[in-house]
C-alpha cells in the first residue's frame, strides 16, 4: 500500500479477469490514496480506493439481503459523485448489471430504458428524485427507489409527495451502508452468511459477464442497449492508457457524466490502473448550480488533465475569446496575434514546422504567452497539462486554439459499442485534424463495402475486431447480428487512415446527405467549415435528404446578431440610434442577407475550397432557440440528434423548399430575427 504522500510510479502489473478484482487490486497497490472526492456541504470528502473497496462490499451485503436476483438489472440516474461509483461497484460486486441512465432524459425516453431494461431499482440523486419517482406509476415493473444523496428535508417531502414506502420501496443510500458495514463486520450470524454469499458470487463472476447495459442517444434512430462486458472494459482501459500516458497521483475534475462510456471507462478503470483521483463539480442544488460551480471546482481541485466533449469545449474557447476582448484592444491584440503566430509555429502538430516560421513567429507568440495565455490556462487551474475529446468531432479551430494557449486539447475516437475508446491523439503523437492513432491491440479496418478494405487515405466505414468489442444489444438480435459480423463491429462512422498512421474521422453513414441524383455527403465537413468560419453561427445542421439544394437550420449568436443590427443602424437594436418599436421587413432582410454572407465566409478558406457547391448550404433556417438537451435535440455529450432536429423543425425546413428556388429572405427567418432582438 502506498500513503498519499507517497504514491507507486507504476500501474498495476497484475492481470485481472474482472473490474471486481481489479478494485481490490486498486485497493491493495494504492490503498490509502485517494481515489474519489465530491463536496458535502462546503468541503470535499475524499474516499481512497481502500475505502471505496469496503464501502462497495458493505453496499452489496445490503442489496443482497433485500433480496435482488443474480443478472438483474438496476438502473443508475445521477450526475457523477462517489456514491454513484461506489454504488455501481457494489452492483457488480452482487452480481447484478449496472443500466447507467443519462440526468437529461425525457420522462418518455427514461420510461422505455427502465422498461426494455426490467431494472429492479434505481438509484437515483436528490436532483434526479422527482423525475424518477415521476415515472415510476408508468412503469410495468416498478422499481425500488434508493436515493444515493444524504436524507435532507427536500428528499423527505419528495417521500411523502410521491407516496412512497420507507424499507419496502424505497431506501436512502446512507441506511444501507450502515447496516452493510455492520453485516462486514460481523464475525457470526447473518452477516457472517451474507460475507460468504457474496464471496461465493464475485467468484462465480467470468469475465464475459455484463457489466453495464449503455443505452445510445439514438442520434440517427431508437436508442438500443449496448452489453459490455468485463472483458471490454478491462481491455480498453489497460490499451487506451498506452496511447494516452498518464502519472500516478494526477487529480482530474469529471464534468462528463458517468454514463457516458467514455468517462466511464476512464474514470472508473483506467483511474484504478493508474492511482489517480476523480473529482466531481459541486452539483449541490442542481443542474444549473453545477455549471455555476464549475470554476471554483477547478480552481479547488486543479487538474492535471481533462475529459471534455467538443461543445463543452468549445464554450470555455468562447469565454476566454469574449474575456480578453473586453479588456480592450490592446490586450486583444497581444493575444490575436499571439494565437496565430503559436498556430504558425506548430503547425500540423506532427510535422516538424520549418525553424524560418518558428523564429518568425517566436516574438508575438512569446508576447502573448508573457502576459495573456498563463491567465486563459488558469480556467483550468494551475496544474493541467492536457485535456482529451470525445462524444463528436473536435474542430481544428479547437484544436490549433487550445495548444496555441499552452492548454491543448486531444482529438480522440471512439463509440459505446467498443467500450469505448478506438484512438487518441497524446502529448507525445498527435496531428491536428486527426482523430488519433490507434489503441494496441485492437484491429481496425476501413472498408468501401462488405468485402474490399479501403487504401491508405481513402475513405471507407470504420470497423474494429478485439477484447474493447461489445457483446452485444440487450433483447436486439437483429440490430447485434447487423452490427457485429464475423467478429467485426461496423461502426457505422466513416473515416480514414492517412500515411502517418492516423486515423481521420469525417462523419457518421446514416447521418449522410443525399442528393437527387443518390449522391451522398457528410454533414460534418460543411459544419466544421461554417462554424470554423463564421462569427455569427453559433450551431448548424446541414440538410438534403434528395432535395433540389443543400439547406441548414442554424443558431445564432446573439451578442453578436445584436451588434451586426446596430451598425446596420436597424431601428430597436443597440447601437442603431434610432427609434422604433422594432425592425422592418426591409431591415430584416438585410440583416437575413448579412448572416448569408457570414454563413458563406467559409467559400473563402483555403482548407474548404474542396467543398462542391451542390453541398454548400444555399438557404437556411434561423432558429430562436438553441439546439440544447431541454428540447431533446442534443444528447448528453452535445452532440445534434439528427432526427430530431429535424422531425422537430419539420415546418422551417418545408418552408425552405416550398419556394421555386433557395432564397432565405422567408417569414420563418423574419419572424426568428424579431424574436432574437428583443
Amino acid at each position: 500500500m502506498h500513503s498519499n504522500n507517497e504514491p507507486s510510479n507504476k500501474e498495476l502489473d497484475q492481470s485481472f479477469s474482472t473490474v471486481i478484482e481489479l478494485l481490490h487490486g486498486g485497493a491493495e497497490h494504492w490503498g490509502d490514496d485517494p481515489y474519489l472526492g465530491n463536496k458535502q456541504g462546503d468541503r470535499w470528502r475524499r474516499y481512497s480506493f481502500k475505502e471505496t473497496d469496503r464501502l462497495s462490499s458493505a453496499l452489496a451485503l445490503s442489496l443482497i439481503k433485500l433480496g435482488f436476483k443474480r443478472y438483474e438489472n438496476i438502473s443508475i440516474l445521477a450526475e457523477g459523485r462517489a456514491s454513484w461509483v461506489i454504488g455501481e461497484f457494489a452492483l457488480l460486486k452482487a452480481g447484478y448489471v449496472s443500466v447507467p441512465l443519462s440526468t437529461k432524459l425525457l420522462p418518455d425516453e427514461l420510461l422505455f430504458r427502465l422498461d426494455h431494461s426490467e431494472s429492479r431499482a434505481l438509484l437515483v440523486s436528490e436532483n434526479n428524485f422527482q423525475k424518477g419517482a415521476e415515472v415510476l406509476g408508468r412503469v410495468k415493473v416498478k422499481p425500488v427507489l434508493i436515493c444515493i444523496s444524504p436524507k435532507n428535508e427536500h428528499t423527505e417531502d419528495l417521500v411523502k409527495k410521491f407516496a412512497l414506502s420507507p424499507e419496502q420501496n424505497f431506501y436512502y443510500y446512507d441506511d444501507l451502508l450502515d447496516r452493510g458495514e455492520k453485516l462486514l463486520d460481523a464475525k457470526e450470524g447473518e452477516g457472517a452468511e451474507l460475507v460468504k454469499k457474496l464471496a461465493e458470487i464475485e467468484k462465480s463472476i467470468t469475465t464475459d459477464d455484463t457489466v453495464t447495459i449503455c443505452y445510445t442517444s439514438g442520434t440517427t434512430g431508437n436508442p438500443k442497449g449496448i452489453m459490455l462486458s468485463h472483458r471490454n472494459y478491462l481491455h480498453n482501459a489497460k490499451n487506451a492508457a498506452q496511447v494516452v500516458r498518464v502519472k500516478p497521483g494526477w487529480k482530474n475534475l469529471i464534468m462528463l457524466p458517468l454514463d457516458h462510456s467514455f468517462a466511464h471507462t476512464v474514470g472508473l478503470y483506467v483511474f484504478l490502473f493508474w492511482g489517480l483521483t476523480m473529482y466531481f463539480p459541486d452539483s449541490q442544488g442542481g443542474p444549473l448550480a453545477a455549471l455555476r460551480n464549475l470554476s471554483k471546482n477547478l480552481s479547488e481541485v486543479n487538474p492535471d488533465f481533462l475529459l471534455t466533449v467538443p461543445a463543452l469545449s468549445g464554450n470555455f474557447m468562447k469565454k476566454m475569446i469574449q474575456g480578453v476582448r473586453a479588456k480592450g484592444p490592446l490586450v486583444y491584440g497581444i493575444f490575436e496575434r499571439g494565437l496565430k503566430a503559436g498556430i504558425k509555429r506548430a503547425g500540423n502538430g506532427y510535422n516538424k514546422t520549418p525553424l524560418g516560421t518558428r523564429i518568425l513567429n517566436y516574438l508575438p507568440w512569446a508576447l502573448a504567452e508573457a502576459l495573456v495565455f498563463p491567465k486563459l490556462r488558469s480556467f483550468f487551474g494551475t496544474d493541467i497539462k492536457f485535456c482529451i475529446g470525445g462524444g463528436a468531432l473536435l474542430e481544428i479551430k479547437q484544436q490549433e486554439f487550445f495548444n496555441a494557449i499552452g492548454a491543448p486539447v486531444y482529438q480522440g475516437y471512439g463509440l459505446t459499442e467498443n467500450s469505448p475508446i478506438i484512438c487518441a491523439n497524446s502529448v507525445e503523437k498527435h496531428k491536428f485534424g486527426t482523430s488519433g492513432v490507434i489503441i494496441p491491440d485492437l484491429d481496425v479496418r476501413i472498408m468501401k463495402d462488405e468485402n474490399t478494405e479501403a487504401r491508405t487515405g481513402e475513405a471507407g466505414q470504420i470497423v474494429t475486431r478485439g477484447g474493447s468489442v461489445m457483446k452485444g444489444y440487450y433483447k436486439n438480435p437483429e440490430a447485434t447480428a447487423e452490427t457485429l459480423r464475423d467478429g467485426w463491429l461496423w461502426s457505422g462512422d466513416l473515416g480514414y487512415k492517412d500515411g502517418d498512421g492516423f486515423l481521420v474521422v469525417t462523419g457518421r453513414e446514416k447521418a449522410l446527405l443525399i442528393a437527387e441524383d443518390g449522391e451522398k455527403y457528410s454533414p460534418e465537413t460543411i459544419e466544421e467549415a461554417v462554424i470554423n468560419s463564421s462569427r455569427l453561427v453559433n450551431q448548424i445542421m446541414a440538410y438534403n435528404e434528395q432535395c433540389k439544394f443543400t439547406s441548414a437550420l442554424i443558431t445564432v449568436n446573439v451578442e453578436e446578431l445584436k451588434a451586426a443590427a446596430g451598425a446596420l443602424g436597424i431601428a430597436g437594436t443597440p447601437g442603431a440610434g434610432l427609434p422604433g418599436s422594432g425592425p422592418s421587413d426591409a431591415d430584416l432582410d438585410k440583416l437575413i442577407t448579412l448572416i448569408q454572407g457570414d454563413l458563406w465566409a467559409f467559400k473563402r478558406v483555403k482548407e474548404y475550397a474542396a467543398i462542391p457547391a451542390q453541398w454548400q448550404p444555399a438557404s437556411f433556417a434561423i432558429i430562436a432557440a438553441p439546439f440544447d438537451e431541454n428540447n431533446g435535440l442534443v444528447n448528453s455529450t452535445m452532440k445534434l440528434v439528427r432526427h430530431k432536429v429535424r422531425d422537430f423543425y419539420r415546418s422551417r425546413i418545408d418552408e425552405l423548399y416550398a419556394v421555386p428556388s433557395a432564397d432565405p429572405l422567408l417569414p420563418g427567418n423574419r419572424a426568428a430575427l424579431r424574436e432574437l432582438l428583443k
